[in-house]
């Protein structure tokens, strides 16, 4: 008993720190479609995966890391500290990505895929032309990253202007650059489309613009412009 005792007392201490500091952990956000609503486009299967297994294993990883570099941090462990920043970075990144990914499809009902005809229309046509002229430059760009990876559209706070920039594995856009704020991204890993199209990823990337949800796209661009 006495040694039971003695166990607990030594791990309420160790845990004590990180409670009274307040650790934040991260949930899996829900969608606001079923996971049924983006077909032909997307399947029902790939969706649940895609968010119950694969986003989900991001937000885990991610709060692992962040409660090992909180102890890291209070035990003065640098060399710890240092370790944990790719699992951060990747983890983190993958949740970032993803919960902007799941505003970012709508089903055809609620206007998916039905292009903007307001202030950012505009703008998509002042800085390419057309939305035509977007939709393939950014599904020509994600056909062409290898490995895994997203493309966005983003708008470059800064100078005002919207770009279409790749990141590798779960890289934020803003790794890109410090002014760039997401208002579209796709996700060309494998996970996102493998079960339906095989490994034609052009395929994916024809079919997914018929679920844009571009309404959400303009609620970030005129806030962000505001």
């Amino acid at each position: 008993m006495a040694l039971r005792t003695l166990i607990t007392r030594k791990t309420l201490t160790t845990a004590a720190p990180l409670a009274s500091r307040g650790l934040h952990t991260f949930t899996l956000p829900d969608l606001p479609y079923d996971y049924g609503d983006l077909e032909p486009a997307i399947s029902a299967e790939i969706m649940q995966l895609h968010h119950q297994k694969h986003h989900q294993a991001y937000i885990t990883n991610y709060n692992k890391a962040l409660e090992q570099l909180d102890a890291a941090t209070a035990k003065g462990d640098a060399s710890a500290v240092v370790k944990l920043q790719s699992a951060i970075k990747f983890n983190g990144g993958g949740h970032i990505n993803h919960s902007i990914f799941w505003k970012n499809l709508a089903p055809p009902r609620v206007g998916g895929g039905a292009h903007p005809h307001d202030s950012l229309g505009w703008a998509i046509d002042n800085n390419f032309g057309s939305i035509e002229a977007l939709i393939q430059k950014m599904s020509a760009e994600g056909a062409a990253l290898q490995g895994s990876g997203w493309v966005w559209l983003g708008l470059d706070k800064e100078f005002k202007r919207l770009v279409v920039e790749t990141t590798g594995n779960q890289d934020p856009l803003v790794t890109k650059g410090a002014s760039l704020v997401p208002l579209l991204g796709i996700d060309v890993w494998e996970h996102a489309y493998y079960l339906q199209y095989k490994n034609v990823r052009p395929d994916y990337l024809k079919n997914i613009w018929k679920v844009i949800n571009w309404k959400y796209a303009s609620e970030v661009f005129e806030k962000e412009m505001a």
